[in-house]
């Protein structure tokens, strides 16, 4: 090895310490028979706020552990610009998400095998949702204990988050204990992935019990530059740290796990991608590959802010110094309270026209309220109701904007570029209000302080949406598995047209999930690793 770029050989070079990154770097290392590198851009998780489940709102803006991207314009809603926070840290975005496990619906999966993705429908996929799952209620026909990934209760009483779920009770939506069960329309209480008041981070729950195998190496402040090519095979990845140039070598695969957006970047830096995108940068042209960046999804967000009667929300102890101190002491001693709030406590998943198949709103509801996530909370008690539309047919792009790997890459998600989309968002905040009017939270709704009992009319509640709407942070699809001209990855989520090289995260996904895609990438992860291990015998 010479200075300028030290070269060294592993079986399998994983990109990314995400939600699927480590994930592959157990299951990969666990027999101890083949060598594993996993590199990641961030530092190790040693922030503290990320084992404290409401310290996403400190991580929501920290540049150490974030790539704290920004979308371009955006049209649909009045040229605004949307801040999208991704991960750069050991566990990706699963270290600093809302920790809501939301594994999607049944019809999700089953849409994408019917798509000609062969082992992809739900009957498929819920063995690996089980194996990862370590359930605090215990296994049953939906889940499973003893995984790796601990799925939670709420530790925490919250009268108002309780009265929600009977207000949507009044308002014809049915109760639903187990969003990830049966069905998973109705309202109830979301499932975190903590345990015992704790985040349970992929970097928590699978890279640290593998940490000390001497199959695994694990390197951190390595940004990924490009994958080199043998011809139409993926050999190495060059990555930088602390200054040097360094070359990992894959003898078997080189495995992407880099996330919707860093993914697809990789790959044009690479030299796949659209031809015209990368001669532009001057970049030589491994392999013409227009879909990769293409057909980019994200949830987008309006949220419903009332004023609450009650001095019972995270508001009122945040701006007491008092009750902030004992929520700290009471985290402290009981890992319980206040501290352990998730970005959802309870929530709805419903249908805004009875015609429809399944729901196509989710509703997550939080007892505090602020003007953008991230920043002080209200000076006055107040919770939040936010309406997501959970299929969007809006679409956007990922195109690198330079050769230069530091360079943040131009995110275009064109939000409600659709009718169907704009639709759902006017119906999903008129049936809220609906579930905010109901006798149930009565004794806790004071008024409506965003968007405000004015705006009614469906252009007004459309002109909110487009100045108000932001994202719930599931970008995907940037790697579309498929068999089509545009698809990037196939059914095994090898890259069409490459040897060697394979996507495994949330970009892969053929079209968004209903619901928040944490999950759905960690099972993504599960099946790939057996795929990856009997492609290896």
């Amino acid at each position: 090895m010479n200075n300028n770029n030290d070269v060294a050989k592993y079986d399998y070079v994983v990109v990314g310490a995400g939600s699927a990154g480590c994930v592959l770097a157990n299951r990969l290392s666990a027999d101890g028979n083949h060598s594993v590198l996993l590199l990641e851009a961030g530092p190790k998780d040693s922030n503290i706020w990320i084992h404290v489940p409401l310290g996403y709102g400190k991580l929501f803006k920290e540049k150490s552990v974030n790539w704290m991207y920004q979308t371009e314009p955006e049209p649909g809603l009045n040229g605004r610009q949307v801040f999208q926070p991704r991960g750069k840290v050991l566990g990706g975005s699963s270290s600093i998400n809302g920790l809501l496990y939301v594994r999607g619906q049944h019809e999700d999966y089953d849409r994408w095998r019917q798509r000609g993705n062969a082992g992809w429908g739900y009957d498929d996929v819920l063995p690996y949702f089980k194996k990862a799952e370590d359930q605090q209620r215990g296994a049953d026909e939906y889940h499973g204990s003893g995984g790796p990934l601990p799925v939670s209760d709420w530790r925490h009483h919250d009268p108002l988050s309780e009265a929600f779920v009977a207000a949507a009770a009044e308002a014809g939506i049915p109760t639903n204990r187990d969003f990830n069960g049966a069905t998973q329309e109705g309202a109830g209480f979301f499932q975190t992935t903590t345990r015992r008041g704790r985040r349970a981070s992929t970097a928590q729950s699978y890279l640290r019990p593998a940490i000390a195998r001497s199959s695994l190496r694990v390197e951190t402040s390595a940004v990924a530059q490009r994958i080199l090519f043998e011809g139409r095979r993926a050999s190495a990845v060059e990555y930088k740290q602390e200054g040097r140039v360094r070359t990992a070598k894959a003898r078997k695969e080189i495995l992407v796990s880099s996330g919707a957006y860093n993914s697809p970047q990789l790959l044009q830096l690479s030299g796949v991608g659209p031809a015209g995108l990368l001669k532009q940068h001057g970049i030589n042209v491994v392999l013409d590959a227009p879909g990769v960046g293409n057909d980019l999804q994200d949830h987008l967000q309006v949220r419903v802010v009332t004023r609450c009667l009650q001095r019972v929300t995270l508001n009122d102890v945040v701006n007491h110094p008092l009750r902030r101190i004992w929520a700290g002491v009471h985290y402290a001693a009981f890992r319980r309270g206040p501290l352990t709030i998730a970005a959802g406590t309870s929530g709805a998943f419903f249908k805004t026209n009875p015609r429809l198949a399944s729901p196509d709103i989710q509703i997550h509801f939080i007892p505090f309220s602020t003007d953008k996530m991230g920043e002080n909370l209200h000076p006055f008690s107040g919770f939040t109701a936010s309406v997501c539309q959970l299929r969007p047919e809006s679409r956007g792009t990922l195109k690198i904007k330079s050769a230069d790997p530091s360079a943040p890459p131009e995110i275009r998600i064109n939000y409600l570029a659709t009718e169907t989309d704009r639709r759902a968002f006017i119906d999903g905040i008129r049936i809220l209000r609906k579930i905010l009017a109901a006798p149930a939270l009565n004794a806790y709704c004071a008024e409506e302080v965003y968007p405000g009992p004015k705006t009614v009319s469906d252009e007004d509640l459309l002109d909110f949406c487009r100045n108000t709407g932001s994202t719930v942070y599931h970008p995907t699809s940037t790697c579309r598995m498929g068999n089509d001209p545009l698809a990037v990855v196939d059914q095994r989520l090898k890259v069409r047209g490459i040897e060697g090289l394979r996507v495994v995260d949330a970009s892969i996904m053929p079209d968004l999930m209903s619901g928040n895609t944490n999950a759905p990438t960690i099972m993504i992860a599960e099946k790939a690793s057996d795929m990856i291990l009997e492609d290896a015998r």
